[in-house]
């Protein structure tokens, strides 16, 4: 996160609310058709909001047993069809989760017979199981490997080999659920173009022979960085929006949240690496806490030191402090052990530094960058080293933070990085160098893709004439 408090375009949530049961998107009126009762419309969205809850669970299961993404997505759609089919007749089984996969792995049985080619991938799945599945064989496989064979569809579809924008639609069709149409919208793409990244990840994974397995020791460790890094992605991208018209996209922070808290369900509590998927949870929870108070009624860009905090979710920010305390116990902080805390621990523990202030004056900005000088030895990086330097200019003034910047302004990486030109500009304003300050200002609104963000900064620059 930025030292101010900051690390698609959706147009109808896709996460917070269900999607539309099958018939609307056939396009009935209120999920009803000619010859139907208004109650099975109402079996029709509950199924289709239960499949919506089991989707991901199904296909990790799937995909372990097929190996293959595509060929599971079609055999848990083929279930939710059986059971559009039935549950309006039978009602809605008690274990719908159970019901569902068992169906789908008959159905995976019954085409590995029929397929000649794949005759000894059948033979291999026939001496793992019993060919008779039953809703109490698939109960009993769900209590006894789901946690695995979910962690391992996730650890899959972000698998480092894949980019970190294949790794980020993938994760989101998978396991997110959202359609290839939702995806390209969010992140303001076509359709296209998200479509066939998802397709050439798919078959990367396929031509690799990935088993969908949890990966196991260090390896494991490793791995867990790639599917971090893929979440903070796209929550950042909410948070943030790197272009288009919006300066906040809540949909992919709802998205990010809930993946970050399925890792943190399946991730063992004693496992070395739990602190960091703890203080990434406590991270975003922190952030989505003031995400109702980072833009005004008009949509412009609201400052963390001009927020009103009473706008801030309580919620969110006690369930962010809460994992941030799990993080920093498991990372050992506090025990005399050292400072062992990763770079997502320590990111939330700056967060939490400003949602423990109840003024913007009460920040404790030597705090802040103490932990930041503590994160550039952590995760080194020309961000970190910008962040680093607008803490400094508020624990110790803005000439403070101009000799750090300045040190950092022929990196490459940051040469056409907006955030640059505007901290410098906001140090020079400060320090009362106005013409200087609008230089830098306009600099930085001719760098951002953001249209909120551009009207921000030039509104600076205006106000330094």
């Amino acid at each position: 996160m930025s030292a101010c408090g900051g690390p698609i375009r959706v147009a109808a949530n896709p996460v917070a609310a269900p999607p539309a049961c099958l018939p609307c998107r056939l396009g009935r009126k209120d999920g009803v058709a000619a010859g139907e009762t208004h109650s099975t419309g109402e079996t029709h969205r509950a199924i289709e909001a239960t499949f919506r809850i089991e989707r991901a669970r199904l296909i990790a299961g799937l995909a372990r047993m097929t190996r293959s993404v595509d060929r599971a997505e079609e055999l848990a759609q083929d279930a939710l069809l059986v059971a559009l089919s039935e549950w309006p007749r039978t009602g809605v089984p008690d274990k719908p989760g159970a019901w569902l996969m068992a169906v789908a792995k008959r159905r995976a049985i019954d085409a590995l017979r029929r397929d000649r080619m794949r005759m000894r991938k059948h033979e291999e799945i026939a001496h793992a199981q019993d060919d008779r599945v039953d809703d109490a064989d698939v109960v009993a496989a769900l209590d006894d490997d789901l946690g695995d064979e979910l962690l391992g569809l996730i650890f899959t579809a972000c698998h480092p080999m894949l980019s970190r924008d294949a790794r980020a639609a993938l994760t989101l069709r998978v396991v997110g659920g959202l359609t290839t149409d939702e995806i390209a919208r969010a992140f303001l793409s076509s359709e296209a173009t998200i479509a066939q990244r998802i397709v050439r990840a798919k078959k990367a994974i396929a031509r690799a022979g990935l088993t969908f397995a949890v990966p196991r020791g260090p390896e494991r460790a490793a791995r867990l960085s790639s599917v971090l890094e893929v979440i903070y992605l796209i929550f950042n991208e909410g948070y943030a929006a790197t272009a288009g018209d919006d300066l906040i996209r809540p949909g992919l922070c709802l998205e990010a949240q809930r993946l970050g808290r399925m890792l943190a369900g399946l991730v063992p509590g004693d496992a070395p690496e739990a602190a960091e998927v703890f203080g990434l949870l406590a991270l975003m929870e922190l952030q989505a806490s003031r995400l109702g108070a980072r833009t005004g009624p008009d949509g412009a860009f609201i400052p963390l030191t001009e927020q009103d905090r009473a706008r801030w979710d309580p919620l969110l920010v006690r369930h962010g402090l809460d994992a941030l305390s799990r993080a920093e116990a498991l990372a050992g902080e506090g025990a005399g052990t050292g400072d062992a805390r990763g770079p997502y621990v320590l990111q939330a523990a700056l967060a939490a530094c400003h949602a423990r202030a109840g003024r913007a004056a009460d920040t404790d900005w030597p705090r802040i960058a103490a932990l930041y000088d503590r994160l550039r030895t952590v995760m080194p990086s020309p961000v970190v080293e910008l962040n680093r330097a607008i803490a400094h200019s508020m624990a110790f003034g803005p000439e403070a933070g101009l000799r750090l910047v300045d040190a950092i302004a022929d990196i490459a990486a940051l040469r056409h990085y907006a955030p640059l030109p505007a901290a410098r500009g906001d140090f020079l304003f400060r320090a009362g160098r106005l013409a200087e300050a609008r230089s830098a200002f306009e600099a930085a609104a001719g760098l951002t893709r953001n249209a909120r963000e551009r009207a921000f900064l030039l509104a600076r620059a205006d106000a330094c004439a």
